[in-house]
């Protein structure tokens, strides 16, 4: 089968990787990829956000199955126009993106099906949000309504952080995404990562993780689009997963449903966990990055096989084949990340293991001769499997320390909560 991924970052290297360990796969095309990416597969020039064109692009490639990697072309609709033209798409429609595409649209929903999240409130002028702010306090999080590429969440611990959060997102630093605000309860706990696969009426749980969104160790400093992460998440023991499923998922899928725009496609479950209690803390339409690097690596070729079905509507036939296995993706960062930071820094030839175990993930390179070079904030995701999760840590690392990039911003406490439970 002809299978085109859309995205160019650590994720879409990822789910490349695990469609190439499936004999099916006969032709695998990303648009428009990256330098690493570009080593296996074909990669296309191709607006990911545009439907029609992405439309005429898998008819003019006799593609057979679309997988969308990042969230802006969902909130587009490509999904949508990759429909009518008949193409099966693992991805949500427009109307079901709105999930992720609004915090406010995500909280309203679990009020209308009784799914436990956090209190909240929407403000789109900075004055009455400065009211409830005064009336209700910190600690509290502020939340862009719109998608600001991971980095629209502020975590506050005093008024006056809140208070400038307030006048950031209001004031244009997340542009349209921020035009609206969610002001939050900060819930307090163990984050985890609980994917599932949803084909408008079938779920299908597809593993867990716990992603490290701070910069810095100790899990500290600004939020990133994630420097790290591992799976299984200890803290999602099956009972925690069964009440995510019957108290969350479940509920606000059947409240889609019933709304006349059923979700098709991963459902990424942002949740806390305090004293066995799941709640939400968000809804991503799509795979976590770098949590994807992690899944993929444990779940190989059946990766794809578990999209096709979920893309068809055949999820009731599915069945996930886990390994007694472990996995972790480190980060390698530039530095500056999530704030400015250059480009172009010298990685050299990059000729690490790659195999079934570690893989190095490219999220933002480029090429220069024989050689790659930095280009982005995220850069790679080194990544590795391991019969216990400190044999994944040590093989992941040792990666790490095989790249001659002295000034990588790279955390060295990745699966920290696990070793401590």
């Amino acid at each position: 089968m002809n299978i085109l991924i859309l995205g160019g970052g650590g994720r879409e290297h990822a789910l490349a990787w695990a469609c190439l360990q499936n004999p099916k796969c006969d032709r695998l095309i990303v648009a428009p990829g990256n330098a690493g990416i570009a080593r296996t597969c074909e990669v296309a020039t191709l607006d990911a956000e545009d439907g029609a064109a992405v439309a005429a692009f898998a008819d003019e490639e006799s593609i057979d199955l679309v997988i969308v990697g990042p969230e802006a072309p969902l909130a587009a609709g490509v999904a949508d126009a990759l429909a009518d033209a008949g193409v099966a798409t693992l991805g949500p429609s427009a109307a079901a993106a709105r999930l992720e595409a609004s915090k406010a649209f995500t909280k309203e929903l679990c009020d209308e099906v009784g799914a436990p999240t956090a209190a909240w409130a929407r403000f789109d002028a900075l004055a009455p949000a400065l009211d409830h702010l005064a009336q209700v306090g910190a600690p509290i999080v502020v939340k862009a309504d719109g998608l600001a590429a991971g980095k629209g969440v502020t975590v506050c611990e005093t008024a006056e952080a809140a208070e400038a959060a307030l006048r950031d997102a209001l004031g244009g630093a997340f542009g349209d995404a921020g035009a609206e605000v969610v002001l939050e309860e900060m819930l307090t706990g163990e984050e985890a990562s609980f994917f599932c696969l949803v084909d408008g009426t079938d779920i299908l749980p597809l593993g867990t993780a716990q992603d490290h969104k701070r910069i810095g160790e100790g899990d500290t400093g600004p939020n990133t689009g994630g420097m790290g992460a591992y799976s299984p998440a200890p803290v999602m023991t099956p009972e925690v997963e069964r009440r995510a499923l019957d108290e969350i998922v479940r509920p606000c899928m059947a409240g889609m449903a019933a709304r006349g725009t059923p979700f098709r496609g991963v459902l990424f479950v942002g949740l806390m966990i305090e004293d066995g209690a799941p709640k939400l803390i968000e809804f991503n339409a799509r795979f976590g990055d770098p949590e994807c690097q992690c899944l993929m690596m444990r779940l190989g070729g059946q990766a794809l096989d578990l999209m096709q079905a979920c893309a068809e509507g055949r999820l009731s036939d599915a069945r996930v084949r886990w390994a007694d296995d472990h996995a972790m993706c480190v980060v390698m960062a530039a530095a500056g990340y999530p704030g400015a930071y250059a480009k172009g820094t010298p990685l050299g030839r990059l000729d690490l293991p790659s195999d079934s175990r570690r893989m190095a993930f490219h999220a933002g390179t480029a090429r220069d001769g024989d050689g790659f070079v930095t280009a982005g904030g995220r850069v790679l995701g080194m990544t590795a499997r391991g019969d216990t999760l400190r044999a994944a840590r040590d093989a992941a690392y040792e990666m790490v320390d095989a790249v001659d990039w002295p000034d990588a911003a790279v955390r060295r406490d990745i699966g920290w909560r696990a070793y401590k439970m």
